[in-house]
């Protein structure tokens, strides 16, 4: 990729964002070599994966918003630096509770990192066709470590051992940090007008007692989230200075997006969870093997995230986000007709088209909303987004789990779950139809 800006910042950008998926997900083939390791329960090793991502889908409205008050360079540096320290801790955690106290932390770097990562690829490519193409690059990323961390965490749990997957984080995230310094410009904050502390309370109390419900069933966490829904928006409208401007989502094109990110996540995490069983349960395919028998998803993603990147800076975000959803729901719907002895070859078609459709549509989504929101509100808009997305993901291994559970059969749970996978990407690609603008 070439713009003014050069390549540098945008590698930089990258090289940091891609450790945030991939510890999202890069610990689901670990587990059995950590219970083994630490002495812990099922109910604790949960905690292992869950940790990341409820702090992480609490807090990250609150990191976008700080990024434009404090400064995207600032906070995005602050994160790294605490993602790294993380790390660190957690390959050499002596116990289980040290390993998911420094697994909260890493969720709480996460969410500094994510959204300031792109404020800043929006600031260093004011041209939009180098920025639609920049956000490919970066979505891209994001998609190849998302379906990466399950494969590489059976590797490496494998071949050296589970500390590795979190000491890979400390060279990289040195490097980001050091690239960052040299190459990213430092965008102007937004006027200093105070932190919306009332805001940050009541959307934690929303986004982390959705989390926690669909986590854990609580249903004393659903009642929290739903009071803290309500107060942040009664809260929101009335502040001179919200974390998010509720005006945002009058624009179509920007609820259209948030939705679709929402309605992707849920589709694919939920399979991949899945999917990540089926192989070692009911294929009894080593953590190995089942790693590399899910390379077709991230495999494809670069390739779907760099085209998609381009076509949207030549035909525009709604075209792709169509062609995506839709190539996404056929896969699933595809996944329907596996069974417990279906050749692999034949599944590795369905694989490549919802690895291809979740790649192709998340950069286009990402365009749509940054394009949506006013000047100097990248970071807020891309938190909302990605609040989105990562609530998408807990519902999405939330009723996916539950539908296997519930039915007391792990295939016919499966066929449901993909089924209903493919309905939410089918109902998104209505949504993009009829939100987002042509062109």
């Amino acid at each position: 990729m070439t713009s003014s800006t050069g390549r540098w910042p945008l590698v930089s950008l990258c090289l940091g964002f891609f450790m945030i998926p991939l510890d999202a997900t890069v610990v689901a083939t670990a587990l059995p070599a950590i219970g083994r390791d630490l002495d812990a329960s099922a109910s604790g090793l949960q905690w292992v994966l869950d940790g990341y991502t409820l702090v992480f889908a609490c807090l990250l409205l609150s990191a976008g918003s700080l990024g434009d008050r404090l400064g995207a360079r600032r906070v995005y540096l602050c994160g790294l630096g605490l993602f790294v320290l993380a790390s660190a801790i957690c390959g050499l955690a002596p116990s289980l509770w040290v390993l998911n106290a420094a697994r909260l932390v890493q969720g709480l770097a996460a969410a500094l990192v994510l959204p300031t990562s792109l404020a800043l690829i929006n600031a260093s490519y004011q041209d939009r066709a180098a920025r639609a193409r920049a956000i490919g690059v970066w979505g891209g990323m994001g998609g190849i470590a998302a379906g990466l961390g399950p494969v590489l965490g059976g590797v490496l749990t494998g071949w050296i051992g589970w500390p590795v997957i979190f000491f890979l984080n400390v060279p990289v995230g040195v490097a980001a940090i050091v690239l960052t310094l040299r190459h990213v410009v430092a965008p102007r904050p937004q006027e200093r007008v105070g932190l919306d502390f009332s805001g940050q309370v009541l959307s934690i109390l929303a986004v982390g007692g959705l989390a926690f419900g669909l986590i854990e069933g609580a249903l004393w966490a659903y009642a929290v989230a739903v009071v803290g829904g309500i107060g942040f928006v009664v809260m929101e409208s009335r502040r001179l200075h919200p974390m998010l401007p509720l005006s945002l989502f009058r624009s179509r094109e920007f609820t259209g997006s948030v939705l679709v990110g929402a309605a992707i996540n849920t589709g694919f995490y939920g399979e991949l969870f899945l999917l990540s069983l089926y192989f070692q349960h009911i294929r009894a395919f080593t953590p190995l093997l089942a790693g590399l028998a899910l390379l077709p998803q991230p495999g494809i993603a670069s390739l779907a995230s760099s085209l998609a990147g381009r076509h949207t800076a030549r035909f525009g975000p709604r075209p792709v986000m169509l062609i995506g959803l839709l190539t996404g729901a056929l896969g699933l719907f595809a996944m329907v007709f596996a069974g417990t002895a279906t050749p692999y070859w034949l599944l590795i078609l369905p694989l490549l088209a919802i690895g291809f459709g979740t790649a192709y549509t998340m950069p286009a989504a990402t365009a749509a909303t940054i394009e949506a929101a006013p000047a100097g509100m990248a970071g807020t808009a891309s938190g909302a987004l990605n609040s989105s997305r990562q609530v998408g993901s807990t519902l999405g291994v939330a009723i996916f789990g539950a539908l296997v559970t519930g039915t007391g059969d792990f295939m016919t749970g499966y066929h449901l779950s993909v089924l209903l996978g493919g309905v939410v990407f089918a109902a998104g690609a209505l949504v993009a139809w009829r939100t987002v603008p042509r062109g």
